[in-house]
Parts: structure tokens; sequence; C-alpha cells
């Protein structure tokens, strides 16, 4: 692991985030066509076959055998289940505000850990979760950027909800899957995730088939933003450890924010930007990013 960080990696680590922050906008643009479910379904079938040639030549399936259970688990809270949420609250919500909300799970990744597995939570961190969900109750009351209503507040939940599982998922990976690849984690709960999600799927398709363009949209979405994005995650794991690679967290709001204002014209307020300057600040404090 390199102790500095090269060009290359600057470069791959902008590309992460350019590419997951373009996921928040692919899902604004499908979600209302394929509705919630189906578009996720599709979405984990397109990564799955995306990455399983990779996870076979590498002879990984020996692992994903003795790990399949709290695989199975993790690919509930770390892909079906939040993928859907996020996709519902896409229906009513910008792309970047999505994606703000998304930038709060580091502070449910650090409230599971401490209430599951007694990890110590400083004074620093509960004041950097209070700010942070400070800037998602500035955001939320901001009626240029979310029309106050039930259908919006159901939203909101869900992309909170969907940060929440994301931390709950993110604590059983560290501590049940120690020494198992990243690559077999994935592969597992895309697999799992399309055998999940394919029944409810099937009921809910939508009656009249989706375009071309957004076909396109999906595969973006599933190969692009899912599997070769997890592709470069991990090679850069491996080059500077995974908590610099965890920096994207800071860089994905900001190119959302681009994407859904260049190519859907949503407005960016100074209230989404202070409320997601809030989360990110908080996020800092509450990883460590930022010390006293």
């Amino acid at each position: 692991m390199n102790d500095k960080l090269e060009l290359r990696d600057w470069i791959s680590l902008l590309a992460l985030s350019a590419i997951w922050g373009a996921s928040f906008f692919f899902l604004r643009v499908a979600a209302p066509v394929f509705g919630p479910v189906p578009l996720i379904a599709a979405r984990v079938f397109f990564g799955f076959c995306l990455l399983l040639p990779v996870f076979l030549y590498r002879g990984l399936g020996s692992q994903l055998r003795e790990h399949w259970r709290i695989v199975f688990i993790i690919s509930a809270a770390n892909m079906s289940f939040p993928f859907s949420l996020l996709a519902y609250a896409s229906l009513s919500l910008n792309a970047g505000i999505t994606s703000i909300l998304n930038a709060t799970v580091p502070f449910f990744a650090a409230l599971i850990a401490f209430s599951f597995w007694s990890v110590r939570l400083t004074r620093l961190a509960l004041v950097g979760m209070g700010i942070g969900f400070g800037g998602v109750v500035l955001i939320v009351f901001d009626p240029a950027a979310v029309a106050l209503g039930r259908q919006a507040l159901l939203a909101v939940g869900a992309g909170l909800a969907a940060s929440l599982l994301y931390g709950i998922a993110s604590n059983l990976a560290q501590h049940r899957l120690q020494g198992v690849s990243g690559l077999t984690v994935t592969v597992g709960s895309l697999g799992f995730a399309t055998l999940t999600l394919a029944p409810v799927a099937w009921l809910q398709w939508p009656t009249e088939a989706p375009n071309s363009a957004m076909w396109a949209t999906v595969v973006a979405l599933g190969a692009l933003c899912t599997g070769i994005a997890y592709l470069i995650f991990y090679k850069l794991i491996s080059r500077i450890g995974a908590a610099r690679a965890l920096n994207t967290t800071f860089m994905v709001p900001a190119f959302s924010l681009l994407w859904s204002s260049l190519f859907l014209d949503e407005p960016i307020t100074l209230a989404m930007l202070g409320g997601c300057g809030l989360i990110l600040f908080g996020v800092a404090l509450t990883t460590g990013k930022l010390k006293t």
C-alpha cells in the first residue's frame, strides 16, 4: 500500500466519485419509468454479469461457499433493500438531495458499531453527528429543495433508512467477513440480490416497454456504477487502503449535484449547499478526518 497518493490515485478517486455521483442521476431518470424494484433488479443483474467473470477468474468460489449465509444477509442490507429505497426516494427527490442523504452513512455506521460492537464514540464524533443531522434538517425544510408533504417525507425517510442499512452492512462486513475478498462479497451480494428481487420485479414490471435510452441508463447504472465502480474501488483499496479510498464519501454529493444540475436542470440552492457542507463536516468529525 502506498503511503503517498500518486496522480493516478487521485484520478481514480475522482473518477470513482464521478461515477457513483452519476448513479443518483441515473436513478432519478429511470426509476419513474421502470419502478424502484424492477430498476434495481436490472441494476444488480447487469452488475453481477460484469463482475462474475472476474470473480471466477480469480477462483473465489470456495470463499463464497464458505461464507454464503452472512453474504446473503449483507446482500439484503447493502443492496436489495437500500438500492430499492434509494430508487423509491428518487421518485420524489432531486438526485442531488438523494445523494446528500446517502452521505449520512458514516453516522449510522458509527451508531451501529457503538450499539452492537461496543466501539467507543468520542465527544467529537457525537458533535459531528449532531452537525450532520442538522444539515439534513436544513435541506428538508428548504422549500426549493424538498416540497414538504407526505410523499416527500416518505422519500426522505427512505433515503435515511437506506443509509442505516448501509451502516449495518458495513459493520457486518467488518466484523464477520475479515479476510474475505471484497470481490467475493460484492459478487455474492449481487447474485443474491438478483434472485431476491427477481420475483417482485416480475410482478411489478412496467406494462409499457421502456425505450432503448432507458435501457442504456439501466445498463450504465448496473455495469458502470456498480460493476466497473467496484473494480476501481478494490484497486484503490489495494493501493491506498480502505480508509483513504472512502474519501469518495466527501466527493460523491458534489458530483451528483453537478450532474443533476447539468443534465436534469435541477436547482442548487444555498440551503442544499449549506446542508451538504454541514453533513460532510459532520462526517469528517465522526470518522476522525478532522481532529481537535
